[in-house]
């Protein structure tokens, strides 16, 4: 598999990776079998829980905007 990054993000990575002792593959390989704790586990799960109950209060938009045509307004 081939990824592409901007030479700037993989030197970024690729000191990431050298600072723990790691080539980049190495790194790379290490982060794909790690496996979440406990404590991310419910914090994601408390997290997903405010998202639900924000979502609830929030009302759509008047005008039928979406979140992302707000981001975009006036930039196009």
């Amino acid at each position: 598999m081939v990824i592409q990054l901007p030479d700037k993000q993989a030197a970024v990575l690729a000191a990431k990776a050298a600072a723990q002792g790691l080539s980049l593959e190495e790194w790379f390989k290490q982060l794909a079998n790690e496996e979440p704790t406990p404590d991310q586990i419910q914090q994601a799960q408390a997290a997903a829980q405010r998202i639900r109950e924000i979502q609830k209060r929030s009302r759509p938009d008047p005008e039928g905007w979406t979140i992302r045509d707000y981001i975009h307004y006036g930039r196009r």
